[in-house]
């Protein structure tokens, strides 16, 4: 049996501390007029902090003189929560900043203080995360110092995938490391339209080579050569198979030539040729789920990067009757369609430029197209439908779902009029589309979601 007594163990120690005699060594902390000297007990610093054990053995004196080292880059109150830490294992939490705690975690790092930098760093993200988020320039300025701030590392990404304007728009944005760029790009999930994230990239670049202005025209062979090293590890990363058309055209075309040729060439193929499929292993789109940008349960970014290169992002409605249909989107201009098919992977879908009605009359356009998928996670055999017959693009019937000709028709499971009874079936036939979007004829639905553009202003 044995007995602990480790409560007046820590109390002699903390007196120990705080003792004026017995002390083999003094530290001074600060810069002048902030300056402190602390007494302190080289056995007991040497075997809590291997720091400690390092610049001691480079400092000892002889002859029984004081030894004396210097930190004049810690504050005096940060050193004393440290060596209370040292000595008696405390932390107090209750009345320090949350600035202190990042301060201390620095400090503890420098001093190779594991157990209290693996402590602090969760504390932190557990109870001080929405202090961090809105104090985030300090807070990450922290994380960076250290390699060994994997897990304040970690929540400074996740927040800036949820917000990147928070490092992307700030005034420091240039003077972050390119690993830690790197790693904000690399994520699936970092919530930016890929053209700004293709465009704070270049200007990242840009600002690393100071004597490079920002007009490609007037770049030499050097010029694009220095350029385009110093964002080696940023291109390939960059989706820029997601892009609108317009988008490639006037911001990416300048830059060609930081570009792989073989990139180069297939990206302007894909972008001319609206019925050109991009080459294999291309990056698909980012997850991105903030509100007015995509929220779907029947297609994903694959789907939407094809069909955003004629329009842009979308905003969900609901599943609904025709009457709920006619209700929330008649008078909607620029909607987008997608059907899931009964049990198979196939959606099929169709674009309206104009407003839905109820007043049982055709809809003239010449920019509303269909389309199929055989799943969502596979374009390769996509299928694009372009109106022919412009005077009969839309079917603006009462008693029907989104109807686009008689070529992609949506219609109640009994063919009645009742307008309160789900739409569950599809009618499919080439009349007015250039092409057959599948096998013609009636099938079932499972689900169909409808969508309303928002246009970039």
């Amino acid at each position: 049996m044995s007995a602990e007594f480790f409560s007046k163990l820590i109390q002699n120690y903390v007196e120990l501390l705080e003792d004026d005699e017995y002390y083999d060594i003094t530290i001074e902390v600060g810069e002048d007029p902030n300056v402190k000297i602390f007494r302190a007990h080289m056995n007991i610093l040497c075997y809590r902090s291997s720091y400690f054990r390092r610049v001691i053995a480079s400092n000892k004196k002889k002859d029984n003189v004081l030894a004396h080292i210097k930190f004049p880059n810690m504050s005096p109150e940060i050193f004393q929560i440290i060596l209370r830490y040292i000595y008696g294992g405390i932390l107090s939490l209750d009345e320090q900043e949350t600035s202190d705690f990042l301060k201390v975690l620095a400090a503890a790092d420098e001093l190779q203080l594991q157990e209290l930098v693996d402590y602090l760093q969760k504390y932190l993200i557990e109870n001080k995360s929405e202090w961090m988020e809105e104090n985030f320039e300090f807070t990450q300025r922290i994380s960076l110092q250290s390699n060994n701030f994997v897990e304040l590392q970690q929540f400074c990404a996740n927040f800036i995938a949820k917000s990147p304007e928070k490092i992307f728009k700030s005034h420091y944005f240039t003077s972050i490391s390119e690993k830690f760029l790197v790693s904000l790009i690399k994520r699936d999930d970092l919530q930016m339209k890929e053209i700004e994230v293709w465009e704070h990239v270049l200007k990242w670049g840009l600002a690393q080579n100071s004597t490079l202005i920002s007009d490609p025209d007037t770049w030499s062979n050097d010029d694009i050569k220095t350029l385009k090293n110093t964002l080696q590890h940023f291109l390939p990363l960059m989706r820029l198979y997601s892009l609108s058309s317009k988008e490639f055209s006037q911001k990416v075309r300048p830059y060609k030539k930081l570009l792989n040729k073989q990139l180069y060439e297939d990206l302007l193929n894909f972008y001319l040729d609206s019925d050109r499929e991009p080459t294999e292993n291309i990056s698909l789109p980012r997850s991105i789920g903030i509100d007015g940008i995509f929220d779907s349960e029947i297609v994903n970014l694959n789907i939407v990067s094809i069909i955003s290169r004629w329009i842009d992002k979308v905003d969900r409605k609901d599943e609904f009757t025709p009457k709920k249909f006619h209700t929330l989107c008649d008078n909607k201009c620029h909607t987008v369609t997608f059907i899931k098919v009964k049990d198979s992977e196939e959606i099929l879908g169709g674009y309206n430029p104009l407003k839905w009605e109820s007043s049982r009359t055709w809809g003239k356009t010449n920019a509303s197209f269909i389309f199929s998928f055989k799943n969502k996670n596979n374009f390769k055999d996509a299928i694009l439908s372009i109106i022919k017959d412009t005077n009969n693009a839309l079917n603006y019937h009462s008693i029907f779902g989104p109807c686009f000709g008689k070529d992609l028709l949506m219609y109640t499971s009994t063919g009645s009029a009742d307008m309160d009874i789900d739409v569950t079936k599809i009618y499919n036939e080439q009349n007015y589309y250039e092409k057959s979007i599948r096998e013609g004829g009636n099938f079932p639905m499972e689900d169909y979601e409808i969508f309303q553009i928002i246009k970039d202003k």
